[in-house]
């Protein structure tokens, strides 16, 4: 068995960013951006109006002070013609401000009549002017790579980019294994149960902004499966769920064996998910997940969704781990990495008293996988201890 650091470090090995294409900013949200993009124009233009009032010159913005309105200036219609002395313009938020003006008296702080403005004692000297440039210039940058929420699309549709250069979206192709298995909807029989963790993990991976491709479930025959993994061609990642163990019916490792499989590594010092498997064959990636719902589900958390951010152009790096207090005691961790599925509540880290691997509705009620190093001391009530948010 390797460590889960050993097992990170072949994984990332075996995967490198994919290449780039070009897609819309209307779907760029949460891709990852390839390359730098840069602003074509400054932002905003030019000064603008932050307030509804009237542009006029600072130097006769103070109270008592009776202005002649020469115009109007509206967002998208500039009023053409310097402001003199005594003058104003009449204006709303997002106009240009027009030549001379350096202020904007706000309307609840004047007294209009016709043409006519007085400033009233409620004027208080701010300008109101949002500069040119103030937000960004052309030239700027949004440096990559960078996984592109709906903030930075809006900001790049304000730097008048209408496409970025972004990384594909990994292929994954998903198969689950097993002649216990019927897919949901199905009835099974007396010796069946339901295939779920494909349906987890593929949620996982679109979450991650992979694409997964259900396969048909292969059973537990090398022609079965050799069929399924046919259809997986093209995929940039093939994840098997089950059959990655030693028993008479776990054939994933002997079929990807004959059909090329340079193995990597087999088995993780882990708690779920020691059966863990990953190689090259041919041009794609295999990882072999272990058949227990919980051990499939943790292990798509902890190998899985890093590799796919390596795809994307990410940094080759672990999922970030956080930290808080125990909320309740623990004993002693044994040879094997643990992450327990635990709830965070106020801050503080409970782990669920029933961590069997088969038990998915713990899974579903755990926002934490609290992680206990291979032979961790017993640890007490309020001791800082890892966690991965799931």
């Amino acid at each position: 068995m390797i460590s889960v650091e050993a097992a990170l470090g072949h994984l990332f090995n075996l995967v490198a960013p994919l290449e780039t294409e070009h897609v819309s900013l209307l779907n760029a949200g949460g891709r990852v951006l390839a390359s730098p993009v840069t602003a074509s124009r400054d932002q905003p233009p030019f000064a603008a109006s932050a307030m509804d009032g009237y542009a006029a010159r600072a130097a006769d913005a103070f109270s008592g002070a009776t202005l002649h309105v020469v115009g109007e200036a509206a967002a998208g219609h500039a009023f053409e013609g310097p402001v003199g002395a005594g003058q104003a313009v009449r204006i709303f938020t997002g106009a240009p401000v027009p030549e001379g003006a350096d202020t904007i008296l706000l309307q609840e702080d004047v007294d209009a009549a016709g043409t006519r403005i007085t400033i009233t004692d409620r004027h208080r000297a701010e300008n109101w002017i949002r500069p040119a440039a103030g937000d960004f210039r052309a030239g700027s940058q949004i440096a990559a790579p960078r996984r592109l929420s709906s903030a930075d699309v809006a900001l790049l549709a304000a730097m008048n980019v209408p496409e970025v250069p972004v990384h594909r979206a990994p292929d994954v192709a998903l198969i689950a294994t097993g002649d216990e298995l019927v897919m949901p909807g199905d009835t099974p029989g007396p010796d069946q149960i339901i295939a779920s963790n494909s349906f987890g993990l593929a949620t996982l991976l679109r979450d991650l902004g992979a694409t997964p491709r259900l396969l048909p479930i292969a059973r537990d025959s090398k022609a079965a499966l050799n069929t399924v993994l046919d259809l997986a061609e093209g995929a940039d990642l093939i994840v098997t769920i089950g059959g990655a163990s030693v028993g008479d019916h776990d054939l994933v490792g002997a079929v990807a064996a004959e059909r090329g499989l340079e193995r990597s590594f087999y088995k993780v010092a882990m708690r779920p998910g020691k059966p863990l498997m990953a190689g090259r064959m041919g041009e794609t990636v295999l990882v072999g997940l272990p058949g227990n719902p919980v051990s499939a589900m943790v292990c798509g958390h902890v190998f899985l969704a890093p590799v796919i951010r390596r795809l994307q152009g990410l940094k080759a790096a672990p999922m970030p781990r956080s930290t808080a207090p125990l909320a309740v005691s623990l004993e002693k961790n044994g040879p094997r990495e643990h992450y327990m599925r635990a709830t965070l509540n106020a801050g503080h880290l409970s782990p669920d008293p029933r961590q069997d691997s088969s038990l998915l509705s713990v899974l579903g009620q755990a926002n934490a996988l609290l992680i206990r190093p291979p032979h961790d001391p017993a640890r007490t009530a309020g001791t800082p201890v890892d966690y991965l948010p799931i």
